[in-house]
């Protein structure tokens, strides 16, 4: 069965090669998120732009916390 969809996140596709640090993501999860939360709602295009971003930071966000706690994802 194929999808009839591309998925935000395809982890073949998206993985990253580099862990930012800690700080470093954590500033760049709340650049993001600022930026984002001025998108409008009522935009399609900016929605799933926001949608991407957020996601992107979220997952960097989380890898520097397995990396900071030693942990592989």
């Amino acid at each position: 069965m194929s999808a009839s969809y591309n998925p935000l996140h395809t982890p073949e596709r998206d993985a990253h090669g580099f862990v930012p640090p800690l700080q470093v993501a954590v500033d760049r999860a709340r650049e993001v998120l600022d930026e984002k939360g001025r998108a409008n709602i009522h935009d399609k295009d900016a929605m799933i732009r926001a949608a991407y971003g957020l996601h992107y930071v979220l997952v960097d966000l989380l890898a520097a916390l397995d990396a900071e706690r030693g942990e592989q994802a």
